[in-house]
């Protein structure tokens, strides 16, 4: 076999075979690639290592999406990676930066081998061609519109490459990223993905969520008529809010409910655990110890206090979304009285026995973000009574009034309150503030430039590459 790599010239790339819980990794170099990929339980495996990898890399996700922005705090630790990122002082060195490039590209490596592979399999051996496809698809596509989020132009490689192409994969224009990888692969999903799995495949990608993605991507691109009518398909799919906005955070309770379209999984065992429980719990081992948790708190993506703020007394996602104390094993309440850790977020609480393996896990895409998506796409289509009833349901269930007879300006900044409140520590805030224009506005006081709207390339890869025709630097971060 030829030298193939995972990530623009760094290291071999892995194909992945099934064991009973975890994907075994080997290196390309020890093994015949054709000679794996055989029957439907070998690309069976091999999408499970797409999805493992998926998990692997939104362990950080929350860095990018709600630590960058104004509602999150690196509250405890200052002159690291956090504050560096939460202060807008990170420079192209920054591992965290290194690690997601590496590892979205190691998904997009298995997901491509996978596509390729898959392509001449007998659909009597593989019974579930169309499947691995659609997931596969699915999984390439998250992927994609991450690494545009967050670094711009990136190079497009939509098949198993040699090496010494990798060399030579430059940085490809976000909008024919969109237009070529990304739309393609989700309207390509939405069709060969289910509408619901059995008891035992539950977590894996549906159509609901393929268009509930597409959803997000249409406006991100600001294409509000797309956006509308692609979330209107998802609302009669027969997805429904929870009645109690706690029992999404509940991880006693089955976390594929109704509101749920799409989770990063995760179980409470050795390898694939989350590290949110520990992350972003306060370094007290008496709150640690009232919640269950054993090992050590992270005091990471802290509420700010203006979030915190704007939360009303009556709003039921109060509790849930932040507290500024705990109440230790006695049930005496033990309010935080300093500044520097002031507040944590319960949203990922859930008894854990062993350091950073939670069974929490990351809610990629939910119903009640579909709804007020789908409210931004009805006003800004100049729908606004509409857009009014559908952000409504979400209001209702957190227990505030109701808003009507506004007009469409100040409909779209309600919306946009609104998914700050109800999204919070989920990952949208930084990129809804991107895609709407107000990064800037909302984030110059905290140390914010123009051209930070995007993350800086890792060194790392600019220094394998060598090339400034080939991979260069983000403007602003030369």
């Amino acid at each position: 076999m030829k030298k193939i790599i995972y990530i623009i010239a760094v290291t071999a790339m892995f194909v992945v075979s099934c064991s009973e819980d975890f994907i075994n990794i080997q290196p390309i170099t020890t093994v015949d690639v054709k000679a794996v990929y055989k029957t439907d339980k070998d690309y069976q495996g091999a999408i499970l290592g797409c999805y493992k990898s998926l998990a692997d890399q939104y362990q950080n996700f929350w860095i990018f999406g709600d630590l960058r922005a104004d509602d999150s705090e690196a509250e405890a630790y200052k002159g690291n990676i956090f504050d560096y990122v939460n202060n807008f002082t990170l420079d192209n060195t920054g591992d965290v930066l290194n690690s997601s490039w590496r590892n979205y590209y190691v998904l997009i490596a298995r997901t491509n081998a996978l596509l390729q592979y898959i392509e001449s399999a007998d659909i009597n051996v593989v019974k579930n061609k169309e499947l691995y496809i659609g997931e596969a698809k699915f999984l390439r596509a998250v992927a994609y519109f991450d690494l545009v989020r967050i670094f711009g132009d990136v190079p497009a490689i939509t098949k198993v490459i040699l090496e010494a192409d990798s060399y030579q994969a430059k940085r490809t224009k976000v909008a024919t990223i969109y237009s070529d990888i990304i739309i393609p692969d989700l309207l390509d999903a939405e069709i060969k993905l289910p509408q619901s799995y059995a008891a035992t495949d539950i977590g894996r990608a549906t159509k609901g969520a393929a268009k509930a993605m597409l959803g997000r991507v249409y406006l991100t691109q600001k294409d509000f008529g797309k956006t509308e009518a692609k979330l209107k398909e998802v609302t009669l799919m027969g997805y429904s809010l929870l009645s109690n906005f706690k029992d999404l955070f509940d991880y006693s309770k089955n976390e594929h409910h109704s509101e749920y379209i799409f989770d990063v999984e995760y179980e409470e065992k050795a390898g694939s655990g989350s590290n949110y429980t520990h992350n972003f719990l306060p370094r007290i081992s008496a709150a640690l110890a009232t919640y269950g948790v054993l090992g050590q708190g992270g005091d990471s993506n802290g509420p700010s206090k203006d979030l915190m703020a704007q939360f009303t007394a009556t709003d039921k996602r109060k509790e849930i979304s932040f507290a500024t104390g705990y109440n230790n094993l006695q049930g005496v309440y033990i309010s935080f009285l300093n500044d520097v850790v002031y507040s944590y977020t319960k949203k990922y609480i859930t008894p854990t026995a062993i350091q950073d393996n939670s069974k929490a896990n990351w809610k990629l895409i939910r119903y009640a973000d579909v709804l007020l998506m789908y409210a931004e796409a009805l006003n800004e289509n100049n729908k606004t009574n509409e857009a009014l009833d559908v952000l409504n349901l979400v209001r209702t269930r957190a227990g505030i009034p109701i808003l009507a007879g506004l007009n469409k300006d100040e409909t779209r900044e309600k919306i946009y309150f609104e998914r700050r409140l109800e999204l919070c520590f989920e990952g949208h805030r930084w990129f809804d503030l991107v895609r709407t224009g107000r990064a800037l506005q909302v984030c110059a006081p905290l140390g914010m430039q123009a051209h930070m709207t995007l993350f800086p390339i890792p060194l790392a890869q600019i220094q394998v590459i060598n090339n400034n025709e080939v991979l260069p630097q983000n403007p602003g971060y030369q």
